[in-house]
């Protein structure tokens, strides 16, 4: 299971813009996702931790977590996302 990263196009920023506004302050804890979620990082900074792998989310990026996923996020700067679930 793969999490999707990559710089947001124009087209994503703007469509993304359309859904809320999610704030997480620094912190760190277990995320299991019932359901897939697109996010646009719009301030702060998180790294995102599954199986082996190791990732850092910072603004401007373009996410999105499989459903059926289990991580752990690190917030290491208060998170601002535009947030879709599917």
């Amino acid at each position: 299971m793969e999490v999707l990263v990559r710089k947001a196009t124009e087209e994503e920023i703007v469509g993304m813009m359309t859904y809320p506004i999610i704030t997480r302050e620094v912190s760190e804890f277990e995320c299991n996702y019932d359901n897939e979620e697109t996010c646009l990082i719009v301030e702060g900074e998180v790294d995102i931790l599954y199986g082996s792998k190791s990732i850092t989310l910072i603004p401007g990026d373009f996410v999105v977590f499989p459903n059926g996923l289990s991580c752990v996020k690190r917030i290491k700067k208060t998170i601002k996302k535009h947030s879709k679930f599917i």
